[in-house]
């Protein structure tokens, strides 16, 4: 779905139409849940979280600002932190990454599921190569942060970096993984 739509779906959503409301959660619950999921690796909690994000995305629809970033990486945002807030909540840790494995697993749960099979699988396709392009520290850096739900604090110190640092890797590979996807897609 372009981005227009799904921003005038969020204007609308701002405006208290449910109908509206409804169609984006069609259109995102899949990949919010999937998010949350791989972030607290606990069905129910990943249930609760996303029903806290769409409470959340209902209340504060009208906050939106298409100037600062996609509809999607704004209810992707808002599912990451209350993933991290819970999982800080219950003092649980995140579990120890594969890269060999975590970036295929984040490219499938990420990203919303088309309509058209053949889609949803080229589309995922692209996002596990955009990620496997990244240099493996950027990478690593990002894993940890966005699907492991450590802070960049604590990535810093796993790592064993100083925390400019891993702010460096994030934010490049962040970047790099923009400039890759809007290529592909």
């Amino acid at each position: 779905m372009p981005e227009s739509t799904e921003a005038e779906l969020l204007a609308r959503v701002a405006r208290g139409d449910t109908d509206a409301f409804s169609a984006l959660y069609d259109l995102y619950a899949g990949a919010l849940f999937g998010l949350a999921l791989r972030i607290l690796r606990n069905h129910t909690a990943a249930e609760e979280v996303l029903q806290d994000v769409f409470c959340q995305i209902w209340k504060k629809a009208g906050a939106y600002d298409l100037k600062l970033g996609k509809p999607l990486t704004w209810a992707v945002t808002l599912t990451r932190n209350k993933a991290v807030d819970r999982l800080r909540s219950t003092n649980r840790r995140a579990p120890s990454f594969d890269p060999g494995t975590e970036a295929e697993v984040a490219a499938e749960n990420f990203l919303p599921e088309a309509t058209n099979p053949v889609v949803s699988h080229e589309t995922a396709s692209m996002a596990r190569a955009a990620l496997a392009s990244l240099p493996k520290d950027q990478l690593q850096a990002i894993e940890m942060a966005f699907f492991g739900g450590l802070t960049q604090t604590e990535i810093a110190a796993a790592l064993n970096q100083p925390l400019g640092t891993v702010k460096a890797l994030i934010r490049r590979g962040m970047l790099q993984l923009r400039e890759s996807l809007e290529v592909l897609l």
